[in-house]
């Protein structure tokens, strides 16, 4: 395990949320708050500030609801300007109509402000090891809005290919089958696991592999399909009605 902390920044309107999440972190080793922003302006200079000075962001607690730049047109910002630091999406309700926007502009996970400190320090350090975080009650919300906006199939019906900003009009079949063509058999496995929510772990214990070898395969299976994290793994199986 490396000795170089998770360094985090909180972006968030409301100070006292700032101020909480901060203190809940403090305690925790290996975990380093290096910066914090009211909105999404204010992050992105602050991330240029810190990669100009030699002091990285690896991952960005980003509320959603904020005054000048909201969190989804910040984190989209954030995915284009530094690919390697990632973004936790945080909000106050779990049917927050932005959440979903905020999951296609490319963040890593979607976590409610109530979760419990232990949620957020398993999520930070999850989505720091290149995993992905979602809050539980979130996960079919998330994908039955994708559903009525027409970017998964509904049920019974044709696949769409992959993308998530515009409906489909036309299935492609030909295009779906492609896709997943370039998976082996096992990372199809670990796809479907993937799509029903299962950490390495699971995985490893579902089809007898090392949690080594789980990784080493859900890394083919990003890498293959051009995916940014398992968060989107999820949503591309949904779409090719895994």
């Amino acid at each position: 395990m490396t000795d170089t902390p998770i360094r985090v920044m909180l972006v968030d309107d409301q100070e006292l949320i700032r101020t909480g999440f901060r203190l809940v972190l403090l305690g925790e080793p290996g975990i380093d708050v290096v910066a914090e922003a009211s909105d999404g302006e204010e992050a992105l200079a602050s991330l240029a500030r810190l990669e100009q000075s030699g002091t990285a962001c690896d991952i960005v607690l980003m509320d959603v609801r904020m005054p000048g730049m909201n969190g989804i047109d910040a984190t989209r910002a954030v995915v284009e300007r530094f690919p390697s630091v990632r973004v936790v999406v945080l909000t106050t309700f779990d049917l927050d109509e932005y959440a979903t926007g905020a999951i296609q502009a490319g963040a890593s996970g979607f976590l409610l402000k109530d979760a419990r400190p232990t949620e957020l320090v398993d999520a930070i350090r999850r989505v720091a090891a290149g995993d992905a975080t979602m809050a539980p009650s979130v996960t079919k919300r998330l994908l039955e809005q994708l559903r009525l906006n027409g970017t998964l199939p509904q049920e019974g019906g044709a696949t769409p290919p992959v993308g998530f900003a515009q409906p489909i009009a036309e299935p492609a079949p030909v295009g779906v089958a492609a896709e997943l063509e370039v998976l082996t058999e096992r990372e199809l496995d670990v796809l479907q696991l993937i799509a029903e929510g299962k950490n390495n772990g699971e995985i490893s214990g579902e089809l007898f592999l090392s949690e080594s070898t789980v990784k080493t395969h859900v890394g083919r299976v990003l890498a293959k399909l051009q995916l940014r994290d398992r968060v989107h793994a999820v949503i591309f199986a949904k779409q090719h009605g895994l």
